[in-house]
């Protein structure tokens, strides 16, 4: 995300946090800031990293922890084709997520495409299945590195 995003998404947050009457404490605070200011997705070992370089002190659980909460508010998604964490785009919707995955550069881009999650639960419906969440990733090239020479 850019700064200015990046700025605002913590604010959204701590807004959404107050209104659910959760706590956005420091330590989830910038766990999100860390994932918002990665310019692609982002594991809990790099997080852990970061909060070290910080002068934090941390153990794996603890970054868990935060980014459990975090999910938990629709404030970052987790891909689990990256075992890696991006900042939600439309935290205050709830809703699953279509991610389109670089394969050569590694950017991400969230789509929130309504089309795509309704048919997903009328084919689930079609045979049986009640469909609480969903999540679709979708691994290509993005649109510069479609046009790059190979």
């Amino acid at each position: 995300m850019q700064a200015n995003d990046c700025a605002a998404a913590l604010a959204a947050a701590e807004g959404l946090c107050e209104a659910r009457g959760t706590r956005l404490t420091e330590l989830r605070r910038r766990v999100l800031e860390i994932v918002c200011a990665s310019a692609r997705p982002i594991g809990a070992y790099a997080i852990l990293d970061v909060l070290r370089d910080d002068g934090r002190p941390g153990a794996p659980p603890t970054v868990y922890r935060a980014l459990d909460f975090l999910l938990e508010q629709g404030l970052v998604h987790r891909l689990a084709s990256l075992n890696a964490f991006i900042g939600c785009s439309h935290p205050a919707e709830h809703h699953g997520g279509q991610f389109l995955i670089c394969e050569r550069c590694g950017c991400v881009g969230e789509l929130d495409s309504h089309e795509v999650e309704d048919g997903i639960v009328r084919a689930a419906a079609a045979v049986g299945f009640a469909a609480r969440t969903q999540m679709v990733e979708i691994l290509g090239r993005c649109a510069a590195c479609r046009d790059a020479p190979a």
